[in-house]
């Protein structure tokens, strides 16, 4: 793994999504698997650090709207109905990687499910030198998932860390995991750090 074209990209987790203040905190919805992925995932995100690895995140993003209020889509409204506003704000303290998994050398704001959608996330890449990605992050169905297909048609090499992701059941991941096998390497955290050093 040449890791001066690597970079590890943390999807979503952010204070929002998995701090114990944060909205989904507030609204009941935070599990355990997707609350434990930052300390999984730091001694990664320390590793490709210090051996000259590029470490980003994508941040879930509600576009506060007319009156401020959260612009927020049917079928999120629908599962998550104690989003408010203020959640997942630009530039808001809900809107960041949680404090564990800092510094970064980018963020990229994410509307939906993949991280490619409407973003500079390509652009990023290509500016760092970027081949292959390391991926982590919530959710494995989710926006993990999409990122990775966009990634694999953008011939960017993929690796998903299996014991790195998390998903609202432990099926749910399993499936993801195997549907993602043949557009991504599958490896674990463990595999990973010991491949770079």
């Amino acid at each position: 793994m040449n890791l001066a074209t690597t970079a590890l990209l943390l999807v979503d987790l952010q204070n929002d999504f998995i701090h114990p203040n944060g909205a989904y905190a507030r609204g009941g919805a935070v599990s355990a698997e997707a609350a434990a992925l930052p300390a999984k995932l730091k001694p990664l995100a320390d590793a490709l650090r210090a051996k000259g690895g590029v470490v980003g995140g994508t941040l879930f993003t509600l576009v506060p709207g007319r009156g401020g209020e959260p612009m927020i889509s049917p079928h999120l409204k629908k599962l998550r109905p104690f989003l408010r506003k203020g959640d997942f704000l630009p530039g808001s303290w809900g809107q960041q990687v949680v404090d564990e998994l800092q510094p970064l050398d980018f963020t990229v704001e994410k509307l939906a499910y993949s991280a490619f959608y409407m973003s500079r996330l390509e652009w990023l890449l290509r500016k760092f030198g970027i081949e292959r990605l390391i991926v982590g992050g919530i959710v494995t169905n989710g926006g993990v998932a999409s990122t990775v297909r966009d990634a694999h048609v953008r011939d960017i090499e993929v690796t998903v860390l299996e014991d790195g992701c998390a998903a609202p059941t432990p099926a749910m991941h399993k499936a993801a995991i195997e549907g993602l096998r043949p557009v991504a390497d599958i490896a674990a955290i463990a595999e990973v750090l010991k491949s770079i050093g």
